[in-house]
């Protein structure tokens, strides 16, 4: 038996993601405000300013359950079997070859509709 528990955020949770919207708000505010600075130091600013807002949101549920679900897909993607490069290459000739295939049935229909329609109007 399943059951479903409802999830809410809590106030604190809340808070913590506004703080982190308002610091990365007030980074990008800062990077125009600064404009007269060195672009370097304004880019370092806004990437420091922007691992503080992530570091903040990261402390909610909301951004652990997030944190959580890129761990598991970075596991799961350890896990897929990518192909070796003679399938990828043949995979790629065969798409290749299907493209060129439809592109030029596409254009005898087109020739074929034009020829047609040029019949029906002289």
């Amino acid at each position: 038996m399943v059951t479903k528990t409802e999830q809410s955020t809590s106030a604190l949770d809340t808070f913590k993601l506004m703080t982190a919207v308002l610091v990365l708000l007030a980074g990008v505010v800062g990077f125009y405000f600064f404009e007269d600075e060195s672009q370097l130091l304004r880019v370092l600013g806004m990437l420091a300013v922007a691992v503080v807002a992530f570091l903040i949101a990261a402390t909610s549920d909301v951004g652990r359950r997030s944190l959580g679900f890129f761990k598991d897909a970075r596991v799961e993607v350890r896990k897929v079997v990518w192909p070796t490069r003679q399938e990828t290459l043949q995979t790629t000739i065969a798409v290749l070859f299907m493209v060129i295939l439809v592109a030029i049935m596409l254009w005898l229909f087109d020739m074929l509709l034009g020829w047609g329609v040029s019949r029906l109007l002289a």
